[in-house]
């Protein structure tokens, strides 16, 4: 039996998070509205309220994520891949899922992607990794 989805790309990163710190201080929210979606932005905001290293974290975690998945469909940070076109939220059960917009989200589905991210962070640093299956057409088998 062929399979249905093959492996297209992997993707990981490691992101120190002082380095993050270190640019939202002095960037400000210029740097946050460039790396995080509206709603993003606003789970870093709910998370800074409460303490704000775990703000830093929710954002490492997330330009981290962002890496991992350009690595993995083979773009890099250029077009269509943006840091505002993937977004990295939490389902209900806490899984984090990637969510596409605009081009890159066109882009994807015409290839038959999809992907699957894992994020951890500790201390100092943010760890993240993506793989992207794509779907294939039955009526070409490999």
């Amino acid at each position: 039996m062929t399979p249905s989805k093959v492996v297209f790309g992997i993707g990981t990163d490691i992101c120190d998070i002082r380095r993050i710190r270190q640019s939202h201080e002095r960037y400000g929210q210029r740097f946050l509205e460039k790396i995080l979606t509206p709603k993003e932005l606003e789970v870093f905001t709910r998370r800074s309220e409460r303490w704000p290293e775990r703000g830093v974290r929710y954002l490492a975690t997330r330009f981290s994520a962002k890496e991992s998945f350009s690595k993995a469909i083979g773009l890099g940070m250029r077009s269509p891949m943006t840091w505002r076109s993937c977004e990295i939220l939490n389902a209900p059960s806490g899984e984090p899922q990637i969510v596409l917009y605009n081009e890159l989200k066109v882009w994807c589905e015409a290839r038959g992607l999809s992907a699957k991210v894992s994020v951890s962070d500790e201390s100092d640093y943010a760890i993240s990794f993506v793989t992207v299956e794509r779907q294939l057409d039955p009526s070409h088998p490999l």
